[in-house]
């Protein structure tokens, strides 16, 4: 099963990094190293998508970002993206997003953009662990402005995994696709005063301008947020198998941190903020903090 995983994560890999160019079953088949046929059965068995439909919708999401954030052509996006026309191109996005990409391009709303989880790190957990390897992590005090969050809640969940369990991993394209003052989506334990009765102390959701009057999609809140000072616990790159371990090490040295070295004191008023695992930059945590 490891074998499998690993070859259909190859495949993934390859698309990712060729998304704007032509992928054939051939060029799968070489990096999986299985033959043409039993590479298109394990990727279809392991995404429950064929090749060619992974690679159209994620073609697809990747083109919203492109209208939602740039001034450009439809028929620039669409022939970059290797649709052979514009018709094309613009049933394609009707069919994915329920809205013409001329309209979108327009008045960009939240869409459930698709996003490709690698099948290679479908099934690691969180599971306590010591950390045996003492790696470096990098504290800097940053600001935050005035701001609202459009949030997600669940129920009872306290980390990623469980509020994935509750409201799935959909939530994420959702987010990736409207605008955020910091860039990405985010990550929130919610204190007290910020939930509600029956709800998740862990959400997930978009940090955007504090006088957004934007869409909010269907089952989600708008909280205010304050302005904050906060301390970034940064570690080292990572490979991506290694998430677990690097998300363990920066809570780990969070954990055993005082601020009062620096003149500060936690701030529980505030919510904690985790962004996305990229094994490129480190794992990246936000403790909120206020004068001692």
């Amino acid at each position: 099963m490891k074998e499998q995983a690993e070859a259909v994560q190859r495949m993934q890999d390859y698309i990712g990094e060729h998304r704007n160019e032509t992928i054939t079953l051939a060029d799968l088949s070489r990096v999986s190293l299985f033959s043409p046929w039993h590479s298109y059965r394990l990727f279809k068995q392991w995404t429950g998508l064929t090749p060619s439909d992974y690679i159209r919708r994620l073609r697809l999401s990747t083109s919203a970002l492109k209208l939602r954030d740039g001034q450009c052509r439809i028929a620039d996006v669409a022939y970059e993206y290797g649709f052979g026309s514009v018709d094309g191109y613009q049933r394609a996005f009707l069919r994915e997003f329920g809205c013409n990409p001329r309209e979108y391009a327009a008045n960009p709303v939240p869409l459930y953009l698709f996003t490709p989880y690698g099948v290679k790190y479908r099934e690691i957990r969180k599971e306590p662990r010591i950390v045996e390897n003492v790696r470096n992590i990098f504290i800097q005090v940053i600001d935050k402005p005035v701001r609202k969050a459009v949030i997600r809640r669940g129920v009872r969940a306290e980390d990623y995994f469980a509020y994935c369990e509750e409201v799935g991993c959909d939530v994420w394209g959702l987010l990736t696709s409207m605008r955020s003052l910091c860039g990405e989506p985010v990550c929130l334990w919610l204190p007290e005063k910020m939930r509600k009765p029956g709800t998740s102390i862990y959400v997930q959701g978009v940090e955007v301008a504090a006088d957004y009057s934007g869409p909010v999609p269907e089952g989600f809140d708008v909280i205010d947020l304050p302005a904050a000072k906060y301390l970034m616990f940064q570690g080292e790159p990572f490979e991506e198998e290694d998430y677990c371990q690097a998300i363990e090490t920066v809570q780990t040295a969070a954990k055993g941190y005082d601020p009062s070295v620096i003149g500060y004191r936690w701030d529980r008023e505030n919510p904690r903020i985790q962004l996305e695992p990229v094994g490129t930059r480190g794992y990246i945590e936000l403790y909120a903090i206020t004068e001692a």
